[in-house]
C-alpha cells in the first residue's frame, strides 16, 4: 500500500512509539489521526504534523467510536491502523508486605486494567476500523487495510511481576492470526510488531545508569531501542501487500531474563 495520501489512525499516538509512528506516517504523506488520552500532548503533535487529533479512552466503545467518526470526518476512512495504546504495570503474582511479612495476591485491579486497556481496548479500535475498512473499494492485489497491532517481548518471555502485562500482550500476539483469516476475503492485512526495550517516555524517566543497564542487555546494538525504528517497522508492514499474519521481534536479539 502507497502510504501516500492514505488516511491513518495510531492510537497512543501522543507519545512513545505511537508518537514517532504518527510522524514517520505523515512524513511520508499520510493523513494522520492520533487517539489519546492526553489532549495537550495529542494536540501539540497533532499540529505538528498537519494531523487531527482525537479524543479516545480505548476502554470505552462510545469514545472510540466517537473518535472515529471525528477522524473519518475530517481525512475520510482509514485504510491504517496502528494500535499503540497502551500501560504497563507489575506486581508479583504472591508478594509478601516488607514491613509486617504480610502474604499478598496480585491486586487483581491491576490485572484488569492490563487486560481493558492492552488487549480489549486493541480489539475494539480493530473492530471499529476494520468494519469502516471493508467498505472501501480495493487498491491492487483487492487490500482495503492494514492493521498493526503492538504486543511485547513480554508475550513470549516475561519478567518476574509481569503476569498481567504479559498476559495482555501474549493476547494482542495470538489473535492477530485469527483476525487476518476473519478478514482476509475482506482484503484487510493484520501483523503485529513486538518491541524490546524501547527508550519511551516511561523508561525515559529511570536514572540514566538504569537505561545503560538496559541496554547493556541487548545483544546488538547495545542499547535501547529507538521508537523511530518501531515506526519505520510499522510502515514497513503498510507498504509490503504480501506481509500478513505476521508477528516480527524488534529487540535487538535480547530475550528478558527471570528479572
Amino acid at each position: 500500500m502507497d502510504i501516500q495520501g492514505v488516511a491513518a489512525v495510531v492510537t497512543g499516538g501522543a507519545s512513545g512509539l505511537g508518537e514517532a509512528t504518527a510522524r514517520e506516517l505523515a512524513a511520508r504523506g499520510a493523513k494522520v489521526a492520533i487517539f489519546d488520552r492526553d489532549g495537550d500532548k495529542g494536540g501539540r503533535v497533532a499540529g505538528e504534523i498537519g494531523g487531527i487529533f482525537c479524543e479516545a479512552d480505548v476502554t470505552s466503545d462510545e469514545k472510540v467510536a466517537a473518535a472515529f467518526a471525528k477522524a473519518r470526518a475530517a481525512h475520510g476512512q482509514e485504510r491504517v491502523l496502528v494500535n499503540c495504546a497502551g500501560v504497563a504495570n507489575a506486581a508479583k503474582t504472591v508478594g509478601r508486605d516488607k514491613a509486617t511479612g504480610e502474604i499478598k495476591f496480585y491486586p487483581m485491579v491491576q490485572f484488569e486494567l492490563a487486560i481493558a486497556i492492552n488487549l480489549v481496548g486493541s480489539f475494539r479500535c480493530i473492530a471499529h476500523s476494520a468494519a469502516g475498512m471493508v467498505t472501501l473499494d480495493p487498491l491492487e492485489d483487492g487490500e482495503r487495510g492494514c492493521i498493526i497491532n503492538t504486543a511485547s517481548v513480554a508475550a513470549q518471555d516475561g519478567q518476574i511481576g509481569q503476569a498481567a502485562y504479559s498476559a495482555s500482550k501474549g493476547g494482542i500476539l495470538a489473535m492477530g492470526l485469527p483476525i487476518a483469516r476473519d478478514l482476509m476475503n475482506d482484503g484487510v492485512r493484520v501483523n503485529t510488531i513486538l518491541p524490546g526495550v524501547f527508550k519511551t517516555p516511561m523508561v525515559a524517566m529511570m536514572p540514566e545508569q538504569v537505561q545503560e543497564a538496559l541496554g547493556a542487555q541487548v545483544p546488538f546494538p547495545k542499547r535501547l531501542g529507538k521508537p523511530e525504528e518501531y515506526a519505520r517497522l510499522a510502515c514497513f508492514m503498510v507498504e509490503n501487500p504480501y506481509m500478513n499474519a505476521e508477528a516480527v521481534r524488534l529487540d535487538g536479539g535480547i530475550r528478558m531474563a527471570p528479572r
